[in-house]
């Protein structure tokens, strides 16, 4: 019988399966799961493999912990055979674990890694709790990969990936020192390598810096902030910043107490106690006596090293290899350069002070507080805690707030140092308005250095102001246009010159009129004088002259050149006055006359460098000229009132515009020296030319130091001393004739009618410097003059 029931309709798709209470879906994310953690475990032990053996750059072999290289320090003889001072690698004493308070140690595994002596120099549980919590319950660092870090790997990466291999690389490292030390050896070597600041490596030298005592005689108090500066040194430390300090100590002391290495009464007791710092630095090479002057003595002796490498394929490393350095400084004069300077500048810093005393933009004149602003924003990113924030990733907001916080620190001062409250903002400000020096002698016949004095003080102001710093030279680069103008143009101390304003173009330099001889133009130091004497000559000969005299800085091309317009150290100024007093002979000044390796071989002797210069007999007439200055001019009251009393000096003053740089240079035959005076800005000055000039700022320096000098017996260098003259020299004004032939046309020189009536320039001059306002209000008949070009 046929079946008359409807069948139901097909899709031509399978029905769904019915769901199952154990779905194999589970199973699969399990397996995807498992998966997933074995590649993540395959590809950490590859990259770990593959950074062990230095597939990816370099590892540090910890076996050479084992044998470190012994250092023997360089040492640095003066010309007296006194030791300034010496070259080392670090100073530090090592500690063994005995010597280490138990406590030390205690607090070190509380704070940084409580399973130290359960796990082989990788903390899992610490990584995965700092990757989970993301480093707010702790880091994940063992104390074997924070010493690895500081032996080998260094600053923390900025960059994420490089960061990731560093830390591979510290875990690596990590896991070879605890194979290879005991963890008693770790912590030893973790105490005595690390950098506590203030020059104090290692725990027993930051023991000595900050509580003047050794490692073993530590408080519980005072080890646990040793520990808490293992995280920051410069946060947490309890010099700079005692109230932070405080406040990180008593978190390593809580932790001791949650960790059972303290009891409650202990831990209580503990917290309450001050931090009493009892500071004393250590200072380095740089620091201290003669700081400035080994600052640039180390680049010229490794300069040396590398040729004599170069030559024998030797190394010689100033650090490790124990040499012997003999230089040309003389420890006496040297004392005597730096008394000179705190003696004057302390009196001449109180006058500043009392003329700022009312100023509400002190230390600067005539500057709007955007200027002012920038001029800090320059000095503030020039200092290394703002580059060693930048290098650890702090934002510029959170630098500034930083800068304009107040923390305990010291501030210079005459007096000696101050221990003071406020921000490293104000802390800049204060120190900019502190006035500066450099000094530089030297004996002009030899080119030996005899005193180098950068700065005022090297912890404060690592600055030299010898090599490193350049100045507007003010009235003292008119000795290079004289000395021109008496080899081009025959001239002769009594030849005379025009004194009348000098107008072109739209600037113009005032005068009185008068026609002068060159001894009483430079001993008066007029500046119209100095202009015509370089146009005569030409700005390329003068130029040309400052080069042969060995003055390499760069050079003003227009003519008020002639004024000292450019900007030259005080190592070239003096080396070409020296010329001078040299017979024309230019020497090169010398810091080192040789040096020996640890068995007394010589292995580099200095020998002068000498060129010829200028003929003897003009070399003389310009000493002649620069006697006039000290014996009637400009430096003369200065030094009577001074009471330096000397047969024969020859010098010149400068002073360059608004006061912002005064000038001495003074040569005696058998020493010649300069100094020179200013502040970091040039727009901090005084008021006054009174006040401000040469004579009154450098001046007075050179003559403390020149009074010393001559009071010491033992330096052979008397005040009797004379400068010798040439043969044929006379002193009367037809001396030099006979070198050049007469003051006539021959040699295109210019008759003696041309130079005591030169013609006035043309207007229109292309060459000449512009200036759209006239600068008869704003210059002084001196020394002072400013041209923008």
């Amino acid at each position: 019988m046929e079946n008359n029931k409807k069948s139901k309709p097909t899709t031509g798709f399978p029905l769904p399966p019915k769901k199952k209470k154990n779905s194999s879906g589970t199973r699969k994310w399990i397996k995807f799961i498992w998966i997933g953690l074995i590649a993540v475990v395959l590809g950490i032990s590859a990259l770990f493999f593959a950074v062990s053996q230095g597939f990816l750059g370099d590892m540090p072999e910890v076996k050479e912990l084992d044998n470190p290289d012994i250092y023997v320090a360089s040492e640095i003889y003066s010309s007296d055979n006194q030791l300034l001072g010496k070259f080392e690698k670090e100073k530090t004493i090592p500690v063994t674990y005995k010597q280490l308070p138990p406590y030390l140690v205690y607090a070190l595994q509380a704070k940084e890694d409580e399973r130290f002596k359960e796990h082989s120099g990788i903390d899992l549980k610490s990584v995965a709790r700092a990757i989970y919590f993301g480093g707010d319950r702790g880091g994940g660092s063992t104390i074997s990969q924070q010493l690895a870090k500081l032996l080998f790997t260094g600053q923390a990466s900025q960059n994420k990936f490089q960061r990731a291999f560093q830390k591979l690389k510290e875990w690596c490292v990590a896991v070879s020192l605890e194979k290879r030390y005991t963890k008693e050896e770790i912590v030893t070597l973790y105490f005595n390598k690390f950098d506590f600041l203030f020059n104090a490596k290692g725990v027993e030298m930051a023991s000595k810096v900050y509580f003047n005592k050794s490692t073993k005689d530590l408080t519980l108090p005072e080890a646990a902030t040793f520990v808490a500066m293992l995280e920051n040194p410069r946060k947490n430390n309890p010099y700079r910043k005692p109230e932070k300090a405080k406040e990180r100590r008593n978190v390593v002391l809580k932790q001791m107490l949650d960790t059972g290495y303290l009891d409650q009464q202990t831990y209580e007791q503990a917290i309450q106690e001050p931090i009493v710092v009892d500071f004393h630095p250590i200072e380095r090479v740089e620091e201290g006596y003669s700081a400035y002057y080994k600052f640039y003595l180390r680049k010229e002796i490794q300069q040396y090293l590398d040729e004599y490498e170069k030559q024998t394929g030797k190394e010689l490393n100033l650090y490790k290899n124990g040499l012997k350095i003999y230089v040309t400084l003389d420890s006496k004069m040297q004392v005597y350069a730096e008394e000179a300077i705190k003696e004057h500048l302390t009196s001449l810093q109180k006058n500043f002070d009392n003329e700022m005393k009312y100023n509400a933009n002190r230390p600067y004149y005539n500057l709007s507080k955007t200027q002012i602003n920038d001029l800090m924003m320059s000095a503030v990113r020039r200092t290394g805690r703002y580059k060693q924030m930048k290098a650890e990733g702090m934002p510029e907001d959170s630098i500034m707030l930083d800068f304009k916080t107040p923390t305990k620190m010291t501030r210079f001062t005459w007096a000696g140092e101050e221990e003071i409250e406020m921000s490293p903002w104000d802390s800049i400000r204060y120190h900019k308005q502190i006035a500066q020096a450099g000094l530089m002698s030297m004996d002009p016949l030899t080119g030996d250095i005899k005193a180098w004095v950068g700065g005022i003080n090297w912890q404060h102001f690592q600055y030299d102001h010898v090599k490193q710093g350049k100045r507007q030279v003010g009235s003292t680069f008119k000795p290079f246009v004289y000395a021109t103008a008496i080899m081009h143009l025959g001239m002769t101390p009594c030849s005379q010159v025009s004194n009348a304003t000098y107008t072109k173009g739209n600037w113009s330099v005032p005068g009185n009129g008068a026609m002068l001889t060159l001894r009483d133009a430079i001993a008066h130091s007029k500046n119209p004088v100095a202009i015509r004497l370089a146009e005569m000559v030409g700005t390329k000969n003068v130029i040309q002259t400052a080069r042969d005299l060995g003055v390499t800085d760069p050079i003003d091309t227009h003519l008020p050149m002639a004024l000292g317009t450019s900007d030259i150290t005080i190592y070239e100024m003096l080396g070409a006055y020296s010329t001078f007093a040299n017979f024309g002979n230019y020497t090169k000044p010398e810091m080192i006359w040789r040096i020996e390796d640890a068995n007394g071989r010589v292995i580099k002797e200095v020998k002068p460098l000498v060129k010829e210069v200028m003929n003897e007999m003009y070399a003389y007439t310009m000493i002649d000229l620069m006697k006039g200055v000290t014996e009637f001019g400009t430096a003369s009251g200065e030094l009577k009132r001074r009471g330096v009393v000397a047969a024969e000096i020859a010098g010149k003053t400068g002073t360059t515009q608004k006061n912002s740089d005064g000038w001495f240079m003074g040569i005696t035959p058998k020493l010649a020296t300069g100094v020179w005076v200013g502040w970091e800005d040039r727009a901090t000055h005084f008021r006054s030319t009174g006040e401000g000039q040469g004579a009154k700022m450098a001046l007075p320096i050179w003559a403390i130091f020149m009074k010393k000098v001559y009071a010491d017996k033992s330096l052979g260098i008397s005040p009797e001393d004379k400068f010798i003259k040439p043969t044929d020299w006379t002193g009367s004004c037809s001396d030099l004739s006979g070198l050049r032939g007469g003051y006539g046309d021959e040699g295109g020189l210019r008759t003696m009618d041309e130079i005591k009536n030169p013609t006035p320039p043309p207007s229109n001059n292309n060459n000449s410097p512009k200036k759209e306002e006239s600068l008869n209000e704003k210059l002084n008949s001196g020394d002072e003059i400013d041209f923008n070009k």
